[in-house]
């Protein structure tokens, strides 16, 4: 640090700054700074820099599976987040439950934890390792950590609203497994806007986020024309169940599905579904995340992140 300091001209303080990401340190410094190090090759020490802050730029992330396209594009967009701020990142599996999943990253010394999707029905039920703090995904909680979700509720009434304003005058649902949040959220939103429209809301089918799933869903619902799916891998399986009865989609049954992952649109046809800002969801779980482990302004309620209505060729 001394070094990158001479070249630069500037006080070993200055480099810490820089390297600490202070915003006190004008642009032209930081520079200069920046290019002392390259030409150094000046890399910070991270076990160095543990002992004298205290905290280990590491944070953890907890999950059930990565067999999800949700949980696996979670993964991705939470390193990504992640790296931006300066903060690494290690994934632990809840395969043992999450209290074990929480011992792990405590015995690792980890700054703090996102806890996604499925996982997160646990959190309530655990005691977490003192000092450990947290941040979910997906979960209905409001004591001693915060909350970060997708609008699933409202971007469930949006796709029910769509196939209604078609015509469809039932709109069926392929919903997700019974201990998830998201998936509770999704059925509350679909049934909310059918009751609002004056229209039955026929019992859910439930599935288990698979596409397996979805295809015996898809033989189940042999009389519906308007079918919303609690995610894109079950309408996948819909749609196959529909080819194989010799129904058409969307000439004798509309499809929705919800995430939008990437091979949605080379779906066929290619499924009109709800996306769900993966990047954005990542974001502001890390934000949130490394506002209580450094200090800052932490949400006092759920943080909640817009999704949105993606119209392709599975709805007329």
């Amino acid at each position: 640090m001394a070094m990158v300091a001479a070249r630069a001209g500037v006080s070993g303080q200055t480099v810490s700054r820089v390297v600490n990401d202070s915003p006190r340190v004008d642009p032209e410094t930081r520079a200069r700074v920046e290019t002392a190090m390259a030409e150094l090759d000046y890399r910070p020490h991270r076990a160095a820099r543990a002992l004298r802050t205290g905290r280990s730029q590491t944070i953890g992330l907890v999950v059930t599976t990565l067999a999800t396209v949700g949980n696996s594009r979670m993964l991705q967009a939470t390193a990504e987040a992640a790296a931006e701020r300066g903060y690494a990142l290690t994934l632990v599996t809840a395969s043992n439950g999450v209290a074990a999943a929480f011992e792990s990253l405590a015995e690792q010394e980890v700054d703090g934890a996102i806890v996604l999707n499925e996982a997160s029905a646990q959190v309530a039920t655990v005691e977490r390792p003192r000092g450990l703090r947290l941040v979910v995904v997906d979960a209905a909680v409001d004591a001693g950590f915060v909350s970060v979700h997708s609008d699933h509720a409202g971007g469930a009434a949006a796709a029910t609203a769509h196939l209604l304003a078609q015509g469809h005058v039932a709109v069926h649902h392929v919903a997700g497994p019974a201990d998830s949040f998201a998936a509770a959220e999704r059925e509350r939103g679909w049934r909310e806007m059918l009751i609002a429209a004056g229209a039955d809301a026929p019992a859910p089918v439930r599935g288990d986020w698979s596409a397996e799933s979805g295809y015996a869903a898809g033989v189940a619902l042999d009389a519906a024309s308007a079918v919303f799916c609690a995610n894109d891998q079950m309408a996948l399986g819909v749609l196959r169940a529909l080819a194989d009865s010799g129904r058409r989609v969307p000439e004798d049954v509309a499809v929705i599905g919800f995430d939008d992952v990437p091979d949605a649109a080379n779906y066929r046809p290619p499924l009109t579904t709800i996306r769900q800002d993966f990047a954005a969801l990542a974001h502001r779980a890390v934000e949130a995340l490394v506002a209580e482990i450094e200090g800052g302004s932490v949400a006092a309620g759920p943080v909640i992140v817009p999704t949105s209505l993606i119209e392709r060729a599975s709805v007329r």
